[in-house]
């Protein structure tokens, strides 16, 4: 009898059956395939049912997304903006956790647009992203943990882990949160143990190595060290030959020093004659500044007398004017006077002819009568047309209505039927959105390209058979189909950046691929096992495009059999065939890199949704019904139309007369009051302009007034006069005294230029002189620089000290004997010849390694011990609990296995202390007669996997404490799977 099996811990829930950081709500505005969406997860398990492209994946990503996680870990776009629905600006995804209690609710909402902006807010409130993280932390939310989070698009990388990564994440996602910290402590330890040991057996080598040549050395160090005497006397000779060039170099100086002192008194003595005669010439020049001065003054008192002379001049032309003025305003008044009498005998005369026209006009009585009736007639007609006119207005909107529908039903019969439409659909459905806009772009730009541009592909290949269609489909990659194949490079470039947006591949075809297509032949032994044909000669396509796929993906080496080929799949690796499509199998087999050894897979046939993309026949029947249907709805209501036209224009006619009549009669009784009004007007505008004449000033008043301003204008004329008078003898003065000052000012500059004349001679002695003082200046500092040089030079080389100086009195005094005496010294050293003439600083450079590499050693030793002692304290600590860990996830997952009739189980893969490559092995059996195999895309199939990969998922739930766990597209195997988790997480 079976163990009964064991209890899960019991998971610890509110009243409202939630655990704390369930997902309460989830509001979706503008997000990938929602326009708006609000969905309540239940508290225990919660399933998303649908077909394909209904938006269960979506959901997937919004909570990915909602709860901090990056568009990477779902596999499908890499930029936040790509998952705002298609023709909006921007979206939001708000989530609802459930708190620590039951009235705690905890609101997430992530706002995201076009631009790739993301705004965070929470409970409302605007947040930066790291205090969202600490809330998802909380409650031990890992969406980037496969283990715990696992997208549609990234269940096959579930599969892909390898023991180490399968490790890492199951570290952290379940059990003690310390586990990955000090898993990580220990690799970190664990090389830099392996560092240590390295460097102490390194340095241990080395060390005995530079000891023993240093004993070899020792017998050739002394001959080495009496040849250091000889050239170190030589250098200490070398000490003091600069010096002896800088004494030579300072008596040159001191002579030059001499002859600058003697230019520099010439310079002197030719200032101070410049001195003397300069002296005379500033005084003359400055008597004659006093001159000019009284000369500007004068010319000053010229230009104001002539300044006020203008003005006064102009006054008085002026005056004459207005007194010309005056005059001519007296005849001007005599004129207008008899002009207002006659002016006033026309305005009476009017007057009394307007005042008779108004008593003769008969009085004009309107028709009342006839105007009311002609109104109601009129009402009538317009109520009776605006009925007519709404009748129309509803007809033209339902003939409107059937005509869109009519063109809605005409295009897309139209689509229907065009096959290329069918395929792009089809891409459309799959995944590729934009695949419409991508296709009309190049045919619009098709005059720009160099070469022939084919795409997509899926347009460019025909296949004849349905079942091929499944092989040839089940062989090639998806993102194959939505591509675009170019033949130049420029055009690839070219396509490359205009069709980034649209998510299209390009491909280039050179021509050479490199590869030579096989040549088609079947042998006799493969008709005897059902081959018939191969993969590439059941389609036809352009010749770049089948290039392509043949070379990429191989289908020159793809066989195609029938069922007789499954009863003999055994023989088909004899013939060499590593690839074989039959009508319900795949065949693949590959040979290890490591042996001569293959290992095969089996997949089944899955069925073409793109190749041969079927067309309804039905439904393109129910199209051409319907379309008949709205034709003869739209020539009814057209014939109905028409009759309504003809009513209403009937009615508008007889409103349009009635009309006319009623404004005749208007018309008869405006002019009439018009004209009466006319009457009245001009016989109040002739008595006003009467009132007006009467009323205007006197002429003799007017030119009394006149005669007395004329007269005002004469005086002031005359005083204008006297002054000019003034001002002309004052401007004889001054013009008097200006010509005095400036005689004097042409006398004073004679004489200062006699003066200057002299002195300019002067001054060329003065700069021939001041010239040499500067050139002995130079010379001076030239030999200065290289006093200094030549002292920079021997000090760089030695110090004089006491004891140097010393030795340098032992030395020859002469530049000449000290050469010679260095060069003796030197041929006496060169005479000792040795094989190696760096032996004694390469033995003394080696005794100073060895005594640092024996501390460093014995540093490295002391090291490698605390290494040791911190890497076992760390492994006490991790490799039992992370052992345990993993048996209680093999006891879960064997158990779910034996229930399967099948068997699975978990193990740790231990390597010593290289921690760095422990891992998580995962074999399963799922035939009676195979062995327990590590799970991967090698060695089991599709549904296998996903099986595997769910039940361990199952396993790990009794030892984490997280919210949730989410699960996309397992299909029939998480069905399977589910019935093994009735009381967890999941249900």
């Amino acid at each position: 009898m079976a163990e009964p099996r064991a209890k899960r811990a019991r998971i610890e829930r509110g009243e409202d059956d939630y655990m704390p950081g369930n997902i309460i709500e989830i509001e979706l505005q503008n997000f990938m395939t929602f326009n708006h969406l609000k969905c309540k997860p239940g508290s225990r398990l919660n399933l998303v049912i649908g077909p394909n492209g209904s938006g269960k994946s979506s959901l997937v990503c919004a909570i990915a997304l909602g709860l901090g996680g990056e568009p990477q870990l779902l596999g499908r776009a890499t930029s936040v903006g790509a998952y705002v629905k298609r023709g909006e600006e921007s979206g939001h995804i708000k989530i609802s956790l459930r708190g620590d209690t039951k009235d705690e609710q905890i609101n997430i909402t992530r706002k995201i647009d076009t631009r790739n902006k993301s705004e965070w807010l929470f409970n409302g409130k605007a947040v930066p992203k790291k205090d969202i993280l600490q809330v998802i932390q909380r409650f031990n939310i890992q969406v980037n943990n496969l283990t715990q989070f696992l997208p549609q698009d990234r269940v096959c990388e579930f599969a892909k882990l390898t023991p180490v990564q399968l490790l890492e994440e199951t570290e952290k996602a379940v059990g003690d949160p310390q586990l990955p910290i000090q898993h990580r402590a220990l690799i970190e330890k664990s090389h830099e143990l392996k560092n240590i040991q390295l460097s102490v057996e390194r340095n241990g080598e080395t060390l005995n190595q530079w000891r023993a040549l240093n004993a070899e050395l020792e017998k050739d160090v002394e001959r080495v060290r009496q040849r250091e005497e000889l050239l170190t006397k030589v250098e200490s000779m070398k000490k003091k030959l600069p010096w002896l060039k800088y004494d030579m170099k300072k008596a040159e100086y001191m002579e030059t020093k001499e002859q600058e002192k003697d230019a520099k008194k010439k310079l002197d003595e030719a200032a101070k004659t410049l001195n003397d005669l300069k002296e005379p010439i500033e005084k003359q020049k400055q008597e004659k500044a006093v001159l000019d001065a009284k000369c500007k003054k004068a010319g000053r008192l010229i230009n104001e007398n002539s300044k006020r002379l203008t003005e006064i001049m102009s006054n008085e032309s002026h005056l004459g004017v207005q007194v010309r003025g005056k005059y001519k305003e007296m005849e001007e008044l005599k004129k207008q006077e008899e002009s207002r009498q006659q002016r006033i005998i026309k305005a009476k005369e009017g007057l009394a002819v307007a005042e008779a026209e108004l008593e003769n006009l008969p009085p004009y009585e309107p028709p009342k009568d006839e105007l009311e009736n002609l109104k109601a007639q009129i009402l009538e007609l317009e109520v009776s047309a605006n009925n007519k006119r709404n009748q129309k207005s509803e007809k033209e909107r339902l003939l409107g209505q059937k005509k869109m529908s009519l063109r809605n039903c005409l295009d897309r019969l139209k689509d229907m039927e065009n096959t290329h439409n069918k395929c792009l659909q089809a891409l459309v459905k799959s995944g590729t959105e934009r695949i419409f806009e991508a296709y009309h772009w190049v045919q619009e730009h098709r005059s720009e390209f160099n070469k022939e541009v084919y795409g997509p592909v899926l347009l460019e290949v025909n296949v004849s058979d349905r079942v091929h269609a499944n092989y040839l489909e089940g062989h090639v990659p998806y993102y194959i189909w939505k591509s675009f194949i170019t033949q130049d490079p420029r055009d690839r470039d070219f396509l490359v950046k205009n069709l980034k947006s649209f998510d299209v591949p390009v491909l280039n075809y050179t021509g050479d691929e490199g590869r030579a297509p096989l040549p088609f032949q079947l042998t006799k032994e493969m008709h005897s096992i059902g081959i018939y044909s191969r993969l590439d000669q059941v389609f036809n396509a352009p010749n770049a495009v089948k290039e392509v796929l043949t070379s990429q993906f191989g289908l020159d080496r793809s066989y195609i059999g029938s069922k007789e080929t499954d009863q003999k799949a055994d023989e088909v690796l004899k013939l060499d065939v590593l690839d074989c499509w039959t009508p319900d199998n795949h065949y693949r087999w590959s040979k290890s890199r490591y042996g001569n050894h293959f290992s095969a897979s089996v997949d089944a046939v899955g069925r073409s949704s793109l190749l041969l993309c079927s067309l309804d026949v039905g439904e393109i029947e129910v199209m051409r019904s319907k379309k008949m249907e709205l034709e003869e709805s739209v020539s009814v209501i057209e014939e109905s139309l028409g009759s309504f036209k003809n009513d209403l224009r009937y009615l508008e006619e007889e409103a349009a007369k009635f009309h006319k009549q009623r404004e005749d009669i208007i018309k008869i009784l405006q002019h009439e009051k018009k004209k009466r009004r006319e009457i009245e007007s001009l016989i109040d505008q002739r008595r006003r302009k009467l009132e007006s004449l009467d009323k205007e000033d006197d002429l003799d008043t007017l030119m009394a007034k006149l005669i007395d301003q004329a007269a005002k204008y004469n005086i002031q004329r005359f005083h204008c006069a006297m002054e000019v008078k003034e001002l002309l003898v004052e401007a004889v003065s001054f013009k008097q005294s200006f010509a005095e000052v400036h005689m004097a000012s042409i006398e004073f500059d004679a004489k200062i230029r006699d003066l200057e004349v002299d002195l300019k001679q002067h001054e060329k002695f003065a700069v021939q002189a001041s010239l040499h003082f500067e050139y002995c200046k130079k010379e001076v500092e030239n030999f200065r620089q290289q006093l200094s040089a030549a002292k920079r030079q021997a000090e760089s080389i030695a110090t004089i000290t006491p004891e140097l100086e010393k030795e340098f009195l032992e030395m020859p005094t002469t530049i000449e004997e000290l050469e010679a005496a260095i060069q003796d010294n030197i041929s006496q050293a060169n005479s000792m010849l040795f094989l190696n003439n760096n032996i004694l600083e390469e033995y003394e450079h080696r005794k100073n390694q060895i005594e640092d590499l024996a501390k460093k050693l014995e540093a490295d030793n002391k090291e490698l011990r605390r290494c040791l002692a911190e890497i076992d304290n760390l492994k006490e600590n991790w490799l039992p609990t992370l052992r345990n860990l993993v048996a209680r996830i093999n006891e879960t997952f064997s158990r779910n296995f034996q229930e399967m009739a099948v068997a699975g189980e978990v193990s740790l893969d231990e390597h010593d202390k290289d921690f760095d490559q422990f891992g998580i092995l995962i074999k399963v059996k799922f035939r009676q007669a195979g062995q327990l195999q590590v799970l991967s895309a090698h060695h089991q199939s599709g549904g296998e996997r996903s099986v595997s990969t769910i039940l361990y998922l199952v396993s790990l739930q009794d030892l984490t404490n997280c919210p949730f766990r989410v699960v996309d597209e397992i299909n029939q195997e998480f069905i399977l799977a589910s019935k093994f988790c009735r009381d967890g997480p999941y249900k």
